[in-house]
């Protein structure tokens, strides 16, 4: 029997998972995570107010209780066990774990300067995140993605319009609580090169409290996204203001005495601007943060395109693309890769080992029916109003997936 390891819950992982069980229901795959939780980016990184598109994790639970992968969370490449030690022990290695940095937007470091990863990961409760930060007054998102929309769309919400996510007791406070006095989206490219999703565009439009304005735009000619955006501007359900900027290229930021931002320096469409700023969330895109070397196996890779790194060795979503596309786009990616490594594999000669007996002796390993255990106590401990209240601590995930079973 052939076995794959793959490095990372996230969708890509799944996917890939799911494409080999589907091709070779016979081998072990077994789907590694550092988190005792699955699921990555989307637990993680999917918006909170997402809750549509989170239900994927329904198709992922399928890979574990129907297909037939094994979950072996709590274990860090790196610490547990060495990248050399996998792949002595299974046939083929899958990197997946994704770019969890947020990249450096040259612009220099102030109070008030926030990367839209550190925000987002706080919000949603990751174990790792630090503190909320000081989120208030004049408010500007820089970027042009999805991730830039989605921090706008939350800060802009009222307490209503939060119902039935998944974010904390303590994040719904902090958004409830946030002094802002207008929020800008800026992007250095023109409104038609913008990488808004034309539906998540769409979607501001259903926000109570706000007074939208989009400048700059040109003339649709049936472009979508263009179309999506004049539908916004003009929009007046309450007095917050809104506004989407196009075509500024950030060209510094100016400091009050106490090293807090207080403008940002941009070159406009028509020449240059001070922009009154109190708060800069920078959601122009991710990378790696320096744990696995990522950058340094990628530009080695033998076939990076097609997600082979070396003989034994893959990697697929953004751990190998970089920060770009959606789910569904990961997912025919991942397939891919996986139909080339069940070619490869079957080619060459079997692996000797075994993947559970490469981890430290005594380490604690949360396996499915311990992130079960984790599932059922979240969804039943829901605060009112939301689906589900994460446990936002590691210790606290590793008692309540090891409940059950110190009661026996």
């Amino acid at each position: 029997m052939r076995k794959v390891a793959i490095i990372g819950s996230g969708p890509s992982g799944c996917f890939t998972a799911q494409g080999i069980l589907k091709a070779r229901p016979d081998w072990t795959v077994d789907v590694y995570d550092t988190l005792p939780v699955p699921y990555g980016l989307v637990r993680y990184g999917v918006a909170a107010d997402h809750q549509g598109t989170k239900a994927i994790t329904r198709q992922f639970e399928r890979i574990f209780e129907r297909q037939g992968a094994r979950f072996f969370g709590n274990v860090t490449l790196g610490r547990d066990v060495t990248l050399e030690a996998l792949r002595a022990a299974y046939d083929a290695v899958v990197l997946a774990t994704g770019l969890s940095g947020d990249r450096d937007h040259g612009l220099g470091r102030a109070e008030g300067v926030i990367g839209a990863g550190q925000l987002t990961r706080a919000l949603y409760d990751h174990p790792d995140a630090g503190r909320l930060p000081d989120v208030r007054g004049e408010v500007i998102v820089l970027g042009n993605g999805n991730v830039a929309v989605d921090v706008l769309r939350l800060l802009a919400k009222t307490e209503a319009e939060l119902q039935d996510s998944d974010l904390g007791a303590e994040a719904s406070a902090w958004l409830a609580g946030r002094p802002i006095d207008g929020l800008t989206i800026l992007g250095r490219s023109p409104a038609a090169a913008a990488r808004f999703d034309p539906v998540m565009i769409r979607e501001l439009g259903r926000l109570q409290g706000v007074s939208i304005r989009v400048a700059d735009l040109p003339e649709a000619g049936g472009d979508k996204l263009i179309e999506a955006l004049d539908g916004l501007d003009g929009l007046a359900t309450g007095p917050r203001p809104v506004t989407f900027r196009f075509g500024c290229r950030p060209a510094g930021i100016d400091t009050d005495a106490a090293g807090r931002i207080r403008a940002l320096r941009v070159e406009g469409p028509r020449g240059p601007e001070v922009l009154a700023c109190d708060t800069l969330i920078t959601a122009i895109g991710f990378c790696c943060d320096g744990s696995l070397g990522r950058d340094a196996l990628m530009a080695a890779a033998e076939d990076a395109e097609a997600g082979r790194i070396a003989a034994g060795l893959y990697a697929v979503g953004w751990f190998r693309r970089g920060p770009r596309g959606t789910i569904p786009e990961n997912r025919a990616e991942s397939l891919a890769v996986a139909q080339r490594i069940v070619e490869e594999v079957e080619a060459a000669p079997p692996r000797a080992g075994a993947g559970a007996g490469i981890l430290p002796a005594g380490h604690e390993v949360v396996d499915w029916a311990g992130w079960k255990r984790l599932d059922a106590h979240e969804l039943a401990a829901a605060i009112a109003g939301r689906c589900r209240t994460k446990i936002t601590t590691r210790a606290g995930m590793l008692t309540l997936c090891r409940e059950k079973e110190d009661a026996r």
